[in-house]
């Protein structure tokens, strides 16, 4: 992935659904997005109810969305504690912002949990579509966990949601991407969905009257933070000008508890803000303007993006972390979801 110099995470595997070559670490971007690295699209929350607690943010809250979630689907149980209960915090939002939005999951058990017959590498993918009224195309979560051959292990957890084509608003993409206890790398973006030079009122509405610029430099100032940048300009050109990736490294002999915090407290904030701002701006308003010739456009564009994640990264990737068979059976279940 990009060039992270001497801060660069020590993992050698990718985000969601891939493993990196060994010259590209980590690989940037979502099975949201691109499996580039265990890349998998996936979402979400509101500022008011679902305000993380500001002395404990690291601990799920509680409410019955979250526990229904638990019984049905992947708890992420690999992901250190602070990592998980931002997780959980956000999935739980999205159960109860989008609420009958979204569809019951029916992906099948062995997607919901899958793992390769050496016991290495596990993985979950977990797809809500949105009902026939919603704005919301599907909610994707996809989570990995495979141990590397010199001992570490890497953790991948990608919440993504893509609006269908009834409105122009942006998606939402939430990925990070665990080299080691003490290092990561982030990806939080609203991904536009119109060529931002072309349409400056865009970029004014979604981008610039939101501030959506702050988290990006709150976190950069971090002085365990410096940029990242995927290798891939194709990954690059999807995302905006606002988007958050960055690595966060502690060092080889760095504090846990820092990056523990940093996760619960600064990234958790992070979050916060652009969920709700994605919310407030993106999933639940309805009235854009979309025209036919618009929505051909929109359906294109998302295709292209949905289809490169597909082939060129997970038809080429899964199969040499969890074998063929298992594989197929995860990716029919995306490309069922992403309709490529």
């Amino acid at each position: 992935m990009a060039q992270l110099g001497e801060s660069r995470p020590t993992a050698t595997a990718s985000p969601v659904f891939v493993v990196p070559k060994e010259e590209d670490p980590f690989p940037s971007s979502m099975l949201a997005l691109t499996s580039h690295s265990f890349k998998l699209y996936s979402p979400l929350l509101s500022f008011t109810s679902h305000r993380f607690p500001s002395s404990t943010r690291s601990s799920p809250r509680p409410s019955s969305a979250r526990a229904s979630m638990e019984r049905s689907g992947p708890d992420f149980p690999y992901l250190p504690p602070a990592h998980r209960a931002l997780i959980l915090n956000l999935l739980a939002t999205v159960d109860d912002r989008l609420g009958s939005d979204l569809l019951p999951s029916a992906v099948p058990s062995d997607v919901l949990r899958f793992q390769n017959p050496q016991g290495s590498a596990h993985g979950s993918v977990d797809i809500r579509t949105g009902s026939q009224t919603s704005l919301v195309d599907f909610v994707l979560q996809s989570w990995l966990h495979c141990k590397t051959p010199g001992g570490g292990e890497i953790n991948i957890a990608t919440l993504f949601a893509p609006l269908n084509s009834s409105t122009d608003a942006p998606h939402f993409l939430f990925e990070l991407i665990q080299g080691s206890p003490t290092s990561l790398v982030l990806l939080l973006d609203l991904l536009p969905r119109k060529d931002l030079v072309l349409h400056p009122d865009y970029l004014d509405e979604f981008y610039q009257q939101t501030d959506l610029d702050g988290p990006r430099r709150d976190l950069e100032k971090l002085p365990q933070a410096s940029p990242y940048r995927s290798p891939s300009l194709f990954i690059r050109s999807i995302f905006s000008p606002t988007a958050v990736t960055i690595t966060v490294d502690c060092g080889k002999e760095g504090d846990v508890k820092a990056m523990e915090d940093i996760v619960a407290r600064e990234i958790g904030s992070a979050a916060e803000k652009i969920i709700r701002i994605w919310f407030e701006k993106s999933a639940e308003v309805r009235g854009r303007v979309v025209g036919e010739g618009e929505k051909v456009c929109l359906d294109r564009r998302d295709g292209l993006i949905k289809r490169n994640a597909v082939e060129i990264d997970l038809v080429a990737n899964l199969p040499r972390m969890f074998g063929p068979e298992v594989a197929q059976r995860v990716v029919a279940e995306i490309q069922k979801a992403f309709r490529v």
